[in-house]
């Protein structure tokens, strides 16, 4: 995939494309030992912002951890949304944009990644449009998926489901927004409420733990 400069014509635009067929293509063009998230949001730039984070995604659909993806895109879903939100282009760290991410690591995620959203395009249809349609729904959609994006960057890439749990909710949030599908987008956030309460569980975990801990050399 050769390197090219993000334009700045990167549009807001909903799309009926398949998605699992606009990732396929995404994959393909990927070559090389590494790649640069510049590299991809300038490969689907003309898909628009939403089609970027539901790409970004990909990855945390898996139960593992892949060194450094979760900064660098979570980084990234959580300033694109913003940007959805203020229905502007977005501003990205040239740090974040040019980090090389290793393609042995990231494609088999990517892969894994199609093969669910195109399950997925299967349900995709236009319903639902008060979650979908209207500047203020859009923006509020934004913030939920930058709540996502904030979610995906807690220090818990060890834990099991800590980054699975906020991209799904990212994935269907996004999906749901590009699709017009209302049912999909509230699925994403009930993810994003299922996200906080796991969390909320392992933060009283620690606590309980800590205190026992204590009390032992009291």
């Amino acid at each position: 995939m050769e390197r090219r400069t993000v334009s700045a014509s990167i549009e807001f635009d909903d799309t009926s494309t398949s998605l699992s067929g606009t990732l396929r293509q995404l994959i393909d063009g990927i070559k090389g030992q590494s790649v640069t998230l510049r590299q991809l949001m300038d490969a689907v730039g003309e898909q628009g912002l939403l089609l970027i984070c539901a790409i970004a995604s990909l990855p945390f659909l898996l139960p593992v951890s892949i060194p450094g993806v979760s900064t660098v895109f979570g980084a990234a879903i959580i300033l694109i949304s913003l940007a959805i939100t203020a229905n502007r282009l977005p501003w990205l760290p040239k740090k974040i944009l040019d980090r090389e991410l290793d393609t042995k690591k990231l494609l088999p995620a990517l892969e894994k990644g199609v093969s669910i959203v195109s399950r997925l395009d299967r349900f995709l249809k236009p319903r639902i449009s008060a979650l979908t349609t209207g500047r203020l729904v859009s923006r509020i959609n934004g913030l939920a998926i930058a709540a996502g994006g904030v979610l995906l960057m807690f220090p818990l890439g060890l834990v099991p489901f800590s980054n699975t749990l906020p991209g799904i909710a990212i994935l269907l949030l996004s999906t749901g927004m590009i699709q017009r599908d209302g049912l999909i987008v509230l699925g994403g956030y009930l993810f994003n409420v299922v996200t906080v309460i796991y969390f909320g569980v392992l933060a009283y975990v620690a606590f309980s733990a800590g205190q026992g801990i204590a009390s032992m050399f009291a």
